[in-house]
């Protein structure tokens, strides 16, 4: 059997009312009399009637609702993220629907597609790992479709932007690290064409440098897949140990690369941080649970989804065209634990 929904039909039928009547009592317009609005209200009630969400949106040419793309909705970060986006969205009167690319840039087109075709207002996004070309979301925005980009940002399209500031991040851990007595550090990072590699990147170059320590390219591993393959992962922290001079410190800079490269160094024998010293970026509330726990960068994640759904329904309801954008950048809280713990000489 399929479902169908109770319409006003329905309302005017059982109550032998005119559908005219039946919208104008739930709309508490003045030509109807207390008495009718009364009834037709009860029955709505006791029958769970709700407005179509479809035909209110071809009314008043808005949906009330906005859409978002993450990579993975599994990783602890966008799903703190996602709580932010909710609890502004839904306090002021807007729908969320919620999609993943899982860092594919054909699954993010699809997902694009399908929003904008559901009439959403409005777009949050945090691009996935293999996006090169952003045609679509500067065609888009062109068009009038408000987007705000968070993490994972576009450059070239002069938005709203909510970041973490990555290169503080990656540097404080870097310096860190060296403080501790490592001088041999590695860098696994995810896709090198995402936003937040460059800049974490470029914080973990930067501490070298400024320590006297070379940056060496061999130390820096990419794993497009942002840990998601354990493989790519494997073959990361393998080519690393098998270099003449070998880490003896990594930084990863996601999540799931933090988790991947302690699991990859346990089933390698190598004792952290007695052989290998550990440090990443993280919002996972398990690394403090993990053997040893694990020292983190973690990001401001519930308050960058609260920041960016504030300034997407800044850009959806404001009565003239918006022509001035701002990034905000928020800052990485820096989490020390034992993988990091200073270095036995």
């Amino acid at each position: 059997m399929r479902f169908e929904a109770v319409t006003i039909k329905d309302i005017a039928k059982a109550l032998g009312l005119s559908t005219s009547t039946v919208s104008r009592a739930l709309r508490d317009s003045y030509e109807i009399s207390p008495e009718t609005k009364k009834l037709v209200l009860q029955y709505a009630e006791s029958i769970n009637y709700h407005p179509n969400p479809i035909a209110l949106s071809l009314k008043e040419r808005r949906s009330r609702s906005i859409g978002v793309i993450v990579a993975e909705i599994a990783n602890s970060f966008f799903s703190q993220t996602i709580d932010g986006i909710e609890s502004v969205a839904n306090s002021n009167g807007y729908n969320v629907i919620i999609s993943q690319s899982r860092e594919s840039n054909d699954k993010e087109l699809v997902n694009l597609n399908y929003l904008t075709s559901r009439s959403i207002d409005g777009l949050i996004v945090s691009v996935s790992a293999e996006t090169k070309d952003f045609s679509s979301f500067k065609e888009l925005f062109d068009r009038g479709m408000p987007i705000v980009f968070f993490d994972r940002i576009v450059n070239d399209i002069d938005t709203h932007k909510v970041i973490v500031d990555n290169y503080k991040g990656a540097y404080d851990a870097v310096t860190h690290l060296i403080g501790n007595g490592y001088t041999s550090i590695a860098a696994v990072s995810g896709s090198e064409l995402l936003s937040i590699s460059k800049d974490r990147l470029e914080g973990y170059k930067a501490a070298l440098q400024e320590n006297g320590l070379a940056v060496n390219d061999d130390m820096i591993k990419f794993c497009p897949n942002g840990g998601r393959v354990l493989e790519e992962v494997g073959q990361a922290v393998t080519e690393l140990l098998a270099l003449p001079t070998k880490p003896d410190a990594i930084l990863s800079l996601s999540d799931k690369l933090t988790t991947g490269c302690l699991r990859i160094l346990k089933s390698q024998q190598i004792s952290v941080p007695g052989q290998m010293g550990l440090i990443g970026f993280s919002n996972s509330d398990l690394t403090e649970l993990i053997e040893p726990p694990l020292s983190i960068i973690k990001q401001p994640a519930l308050e960058m989804g609260e920041i960016a759904t504030n300034q997407l329904l800044q850009l959806i309801e404001s009565k003239r065209p918006v022509t001035e954008f701002e990034t905000t950048v928020l800052e990485p809280q820096l989490v020390i634990r034992q993988s990091s713990a200073k270095k036995h000489i």
